[in-house]
């Protein structure tokens, strides 16, 4: 085949695809994908895989709270989330030995709860008398002139982390101020029910109407927004400010917001967004590869078996129906539930391996016209060699069929891998939306609503799919003229 025949056929092959219009939309489907994947350390979080699974790295988000965009579609808004630094806070140094940091939050009209929980940490402390630690309490200065103690006097080290909302000291003490305010009576923790501290939200009576004579479980259970300027109050007691050093430069204090993000976040905290358009990464990765992979390994195959003829070919083509009457899908599962996990090369080269059976029988059948041609006869009494034909003169043919293959394969391999992560044997180094999904479900978030958390994987990996289904439809009208008259 010559070059300028190879250069004309492309010509007109790309004039058809251009009359494609689903073809098109295939197309610009794909190059989205590819930049979403492509730009997703830049975008999201960098070496995300490295961060997804450890806790802590998100312990500063909110739990298990839609999107903010959310708030878009309810009359009942929820909070975002806001962080401060050092140069937003007021720091105000009393005393040699006592600092006051203050930090004012606003709660609009219209928005249901407050925040999540409040997150302080970061202040540094360098320890050389050990016998006189510095001091922190925190207080909390609402719109109606209230003050709550929520910590008083406690031992403030670098890695001290104050978490209203998820410590029960700071929360027990709201029950006392609770009780105190609506009851006007004194309790002690040991009268606090832990149940209630342990199950019920905390943080939210902080932010809620609280007047004597209230019931302290009808201001749990159903607390009524109380909208303005509220205060957070740091208070930190050095007795020995010469030895023992207290350092604000990288204090961080987080209001955790009932909405986060682009996506919202799942049960540890962690953002959805970064971890689907870091799963866009391993998808497109993945179902190109092994569609690549496949369709090369069966267009060799089932040509070479078509020209050798014989019993070569009956050989080779007993050797596929073995292949091909192996279930893959209990294969991987029985695989991955023996080793554990499987990693995604290795979830490669076994879809490779159990995917190439039906793309080299059908090159078989059209090997099998193709070397009944004249010029393989030709090329046969020039002397040319076996392999000199299959690649030069016969594989050449099935190009076009190929690049349909290729396009047609990718889903099923995307979905395969999704069907593996789901299932728990996934490649845990990785972020993949099967595994979101996996999470999920172990999470019951379908029944506890968490929509937020479902619906965008499983639309991602509906999307990559209709781009390459589009995209191989579109090929394939073009390279079968029986199925572009229809």
């Amino acid at each position: 085949m010559r070059w300028v025949d190879i250069k004309e056929g492309f010509k007109e092959f790309l004039d058809e695809f251009k009359k494609e219009k689903t073809g098109i939309a295939g197309v610009i489907l794909l190059i989205i994908l590819v930049l979403v994947a492509l730009t997703a350390p830049y975008t999201t979080i960098p070496n995300l895989p490295e961060k997804w699974r450890n806790s802590q790295y998100w312990e500063d988000n909110p739990k298990n709270v839609p999107p903010t965009w959310y708030n878009m579609f309810t009359s009942q808004k929820l909070v975002p989330q806001e962080v401060y630094y050092k140069d937003e806070l007021k720091i105000t140094q009393l005393n040699k030995n006592t600092t006051i940091i203050e930090v004012d939050y606003v709660l609009p009209e219209n928005y249901y709860f407050g925040p999540q929980g409040i997150i302080v940490k970061n202040i540094n402390v360098t320890l050389n008398s050990p016998y006189e630690v510095p001091t922190i309490s925190v207080y909390f200065e609402r719109p109606d002139g209230k003050t709550v103690p929520l910590l008083v006097n406690k031992q403030l080290s670098s890695s001290l982390t104050v978490a209203v909302g998820r410590d029960s000291t700071i929360s027990s003490n709201i029950y006392i101020w609770l009780v105190n305010v609506t009851e006007g009576r004194e309790i002690t923790m040991f009268e606090v029910p832990l149940e209630t501290i342990l199950i019920s939200d905390m943080v939210a009576p902080l932010f809620a109407k609280v007047e004597p004579g209230m019931n302290v479980d009808d201001i749990i259970e159903n607390p009524q927004p109380l909208p303005g300027t509220y205060k957070l109050i740091l208070k930190i007691d050095n007795p020995a400010p010469d030895e023992n050093k207290v350092i604000y430069d990288d204090i961080k204090v987080t209001f955790l917001g009932r909405t986060y993000g682009t996506m919202g976040t799942d049960y540890l905290g962690r953002d959805i967004w970064a971890g689907l358009i870091w799963g866009s990464r391993v998808s497109l990765t993945i179902g190109i590869l092994v569609s690549v992979l496949s369709t090369i390994i069966g267009l060799v195959y089932g040509v070479t078996s078509a020209y050798l003829g014989g019993n070569a070919d009956e050989f080779m083509m007993r050797i596929n129906e073995i292949f091909a009457s192996i279930p893959s899908l209990p294969i991987l599962i029985l695989i991955g539930a023996t080793a554990g996990h499987i990693t995604l090369w290795f979830i490669v080269v076994l879809l490779v391996i159990f995917g190439w059976m039906g793309i080299a029988r059908i090159a078989r059948s059209m090997a099998l016209q193709i070397k009944e041609q004249t010029y393989i006869e030709a090329a046969k009494a020039l002397g040319a060699g076996n392999g000199r034909i299959i690649f030069k003169h016969i594989l050449p043919q099935l190009l076009p069929y190929a690049f349909a293959v290729i396009a047609l394969s990718v889903p099923g391999a995307v979905i395969a891998e999704a069907s593996l992560s789901f299932l728990g044997i996934g490649d845990p180094t990785a972020v993949t939306w099967g595994q979101i999904l996996n999470a999920a479900q172990a999470q019951a978030a379908t029944t506890k609503g968490y929509w937020w958390w479902v619906i965008p994987p499983g639309l991602g990996i509906a999307v990559v799919g209709l781009t390459f289904v589009l995209i191989g439809t579109a090929l394939d009208k073009i390279l079968n003229p029986r199925l572009r008259r229809l």
